[in-house]
């Protein structure tokens, strides 16, 4: 089946959804070996994957992961980014996640280790002593208690254990770091999605709409960061009601102040929990907490808790300064890890 498919791919031919599912059955199944992967996912690379072919390959990876049930606790939400964006930013995803839970979100989180970044998201759980390999059940727990959990992505889809070899081999983009973020184990329909092209504003928020989704928002910002940035304009795709509206936001007119991209990049996995502890404890950079707040604006409006950004950036900023965003945190640590880390941090 696949060395039919690799011969299409080849002569640039498009695979139907049914020929991505079923040879996706057999991928992560384990029937196919590295070489026939790695040629797989490269010759699908250059030739640009379609929207049916990416629904196949979601679809089969959804099918076969760990799910956490989330009946009975509201519109659940994630927020996460494509990443490969190779600018070295402290973890503004998670940090923001945290903030739209404290303001009443509900954020199931999940994520990786980094793959071209200084820190992932699994990083900084882990630091503070969150289990990584916590059973589904135990994460339904969590969200239920805290507003918040972490699914890692390991963990949530074991069969991607056989296309790890290739993509390490191939060392670039395939339709795996695009799907990632879409392969949420919790079944989230409303989602903000940093993109790393200008390609993708539009056509994930129409591809999620095929799955049910209900509020979805892209972005990608023009200074290349996949996530919101209050260093340049920000490029904005939204999902709502059916209808997929495209929209431009300039850090300014939502009144935060422009900042320089260095302001928040890190050097190391400490700098990283740092940056993370200090902006929910508001005593970080300007620019680290604004670019923190403007993240979490988006979260906010895909969770249907503020209606635009100049609404979503006030609420999100309140958050961090009443203190409500840190608070979260230390009951959430206290609660999943371990709080010694979390104080040390804090009067370090």
């Amino acid at each position: 089946m696949i060395s039919e498919l690799i011969s299409k791919l080849q002569e640039k031919t498009d695979l139907t959804y049914d020929e991505m599912n079923q040879v996706m059955t057999d991928v992560l199944s384990g029937k196919t070996n590295d070489i026939q992967n790695a040629d797989f996912l490269s010759l699908l690379a250059e030739k640009g994957e379609t929207d049916d072919e990416l629904l196949g390959m979601l679809d089969k990876m959804q099918e076969f992961s760990l799910k956490v049930d989330t009946t009975n606790q509201g519109p659940v939400i994630d927020m996460c980014g494509t990443g490969g964006d190779k600018l070295q930013t402290f973890n503004i995803s998670t940090t923001a996640s945290f903030v739209v839970a404290a303001a009443g979100g509900i954020v199931a989180k999940h994520g990786n280790r980094s793959s071209s970044g200084v820190s992932g998201s699994a990083d900084i759980f882990e630091y503070f002593g969150y289990d990584l390999n916590i059973e589904p059940e135990k994460i339904a727990d969590i969200l239920q208690k805290h507003n918040i959990c972490f699914m890692f992505a390991q963990k949530f889809h074991p069969a991607m254990k056989h296309v790890s070899v290739a993509r390490k081999q191939l060392g670039k983009r395939t339709a795996f770091n695009l799907l990632g973020p879409l392969s949420n184990p919790a079944g989230v329909k409303n989602q903000l999605v940093g993109v790393f092209s200008t390609e993708y504003l539009d056509r994930l928020p129409l591809l999620l709409k095929r799955k049910g989704a209900e509020n979805i928002m892209t972005v990608r910002s023009d200074d290349g960061m996949d996530e919101f940035s209050t260093s340049s304009v920000n490029r904005v795709c939204m999902l709502k009601n059916d209808k997929v509206l495209m929209n431009a936001i300039d850090p300014e007119i939502v009144g935060l102040h422009k900042s320089s991209l260095q302001d928040i990049q890190i050097n190391s996995k400490e700098d990283a929990v740092k940056s993370f502890v200090n902006v929910l404890n508001n005593t970080a950079n300007q620019a680290m907490i604004e670019t923190t707040a403007l993240n979490a604006a988006g979260g906010l409006i895909v969770a249907n808790i503020s209606k635009n950004f100049e609404e979503a950036v006030e609420l999100a900023l309140n958050t961090i300064k009443s203190g409500k965003a840190f608070s979260l945190l230390e009951k959430f640590v206290q609660d999943t890890g371990d709080i010694a880390k979390l104080k040390e941090i804090k009067d370090g």
